[in-house]
C-alpha cells in the first residue's frame, strides 16, 4: 500500500496555465476598482494620518525625553 505525501494532493483539481489565466481574468472582471477622485482621497487621508502619527509621536519622545532627564538628574 502505497501512502501519499501530501493529503491535499487528493482534492486539489488540476488545472492548466491556460485555464488558471481564463480564472485569473474572470475573478478581475469581478473586482470593483475604485475611481480616480476616491484614489486621491485615499492618498491624501494616508499622507494626513502619516503627518499626525508624527506629530504624536514626536511630541510622545520629547515628554519621555523630559522625563527620563529630570529623572536621572541629566537635565540640569
Amino acid at each position: 500500500m502505497r501512502r501519499r505525501a501530501f493529503a491535499f494532493e487528493e482534492t486539489m483539481a488540476k488545472t492548466n496555465p491556460f485555464e488558471f489565466l481564463q480564472q485569473v481574468r474572470n475573478e478581475g472582471s469581478k473586482v470593483t476598482w475604485p475611481t480616480r477622485k476616491e484614489t486621491m482621497i485615499t492618498t491624501a487621508m494616508v499622507f494626513v494620518m502619516v503627518v499626525l502619527a508624527s506629530l504624536f509621536f514626536l511630541v510622545v519622545d520629547q515628554v519621555i525625553r523630559f522625563g527620563v532627564g529630570l529623572v536621572l538628574g541629566i537635565g540640569s
